[in-house]
């Protein structure tokens, strides 16, 4: 199949990237400077913006299949770098292209915890793009994946980073919330899986891995993993941090926002856990791959 895959430099993308070679598919990426992805020779690259529609056209021609990934975890106002237009936008941008050109087969990258109730903007604007592809006349699949990790995640080597020069790690709360993460890599394998599933069109998939932890357990499995006997913790009383979370949340190297407090505490996990069967996942341990990556 002749695939067309948006978000191809990222953390997701890449890893899908790889599978869709190994399984010798051909692979077309957009992307919106020259200097991405120049390592990978296997891939057709063409230049456009998601968030341009005028950069789409006949760019989807000739394809099977679109994946598309863009999404943010945080705005930037100053860049117009805003979850309207990176996952509203960009997916009425992509799905009108794909309908205009000919490409039935669709895939789209969401997140767990989004629905119709939701109470961040991050959520809400992930259910506002779900809600126009299974509005559109195509053969959709949509995935929601937990917390992801692998060699090149954000969170987990963030933290093994901060456990490595703080004295005593802070935690927003009494750090009980559960978090379910998922492996990169099993990610990547369903969005591939997919596109000869037929039994997957038209369905929702929330993507979780086999074992749930809180918050506290994770930070202690990262310090065990860098050799550490223990990791100390102070908890930050959630009165006195959300208010300083909004102030500071618009200065670039602060590290959290409110949206990401909020969503950190209401927990990632799936009441569903049919995707790993249906997609025949055997899925990757967290304690024992952060050990491979983490030092």
């Amino acid at each position: 199949m002749k695939i067309f895959l948006t978000g191809g430099s990222g953390f997701v993308g890449q890893e899908i990237i790889k599978l869709l070679i190994a399984e010798k598919h051909e692979v077309r990426v957009l992307i919106r400077s020259p200097d991405r992805l120049k390592q990978v020779e296997e891939i057709d690259r063409v230049i456009g913006d998601t968030t341009r529609p005028e950069t789409l056209k006949d760019q989807l021609s000739g394809c099977d299949a679109v994946i598309h990934l863009v999404g943010i975890i945080r705005e930037s106002q100053g860049r117009q770098v805003t979850f309207q237009r990176l996952h509203i936008e960009s997916t009425h941008n992509i799905l009108q292209a794909a309908q205009e050109q000919g490409v039935r087969r669709y895939i789209q990258m969401s997140a767990n915890g989004t629905s119709e109730q939701a109470v961040t903007s991050y959520h809400r604007t992930k259910w506002a793009a779900e809600e126009k592809v299974r509005q559109a006349n195509l053969d959709w699949t949509i995935f929601r994946p937990s917390l992801i990790f692998g060699p090149q995640d954000m969170f987990v080597n963030m933290l093994a980073r901060m456990i490595k020069i703080l004295p005593i790690m802070p935690v927003m709360g009494d750090g009980q919330y559960q978090l379910q993460p998922i492996h990169v890599t099993d990610v990547a394998k369903s969005f591939v899986a997919a596109l000869t599933k037929a039994e997957s069109i038209g369905q929702t998939y929330s993507c979780c891995g086999q074992q749930t932890f809180s918050y506290n357990e994770i930070l202690d499995l990262i310090g065990k993993a860098l050799g550490l006997s223990r990791v100390r913790k102070v908890h930050q009383p959630l009165w006195l941090m959300k208010p300083i979370v909004g102030l500071l949340q618009s200065l670039p190297l602060f590290p959290l926002t409110s949206d990401q407090l909020q969503m950190l505490l209401d927990g990632n996990i799936c009441q569903d856990t049919s995707w790993a069967s249906t997609f025949g996942l055997e899925l990757i341990d967290f304690t024992s791959a952060i050990e491979t990556y983490v030092k």
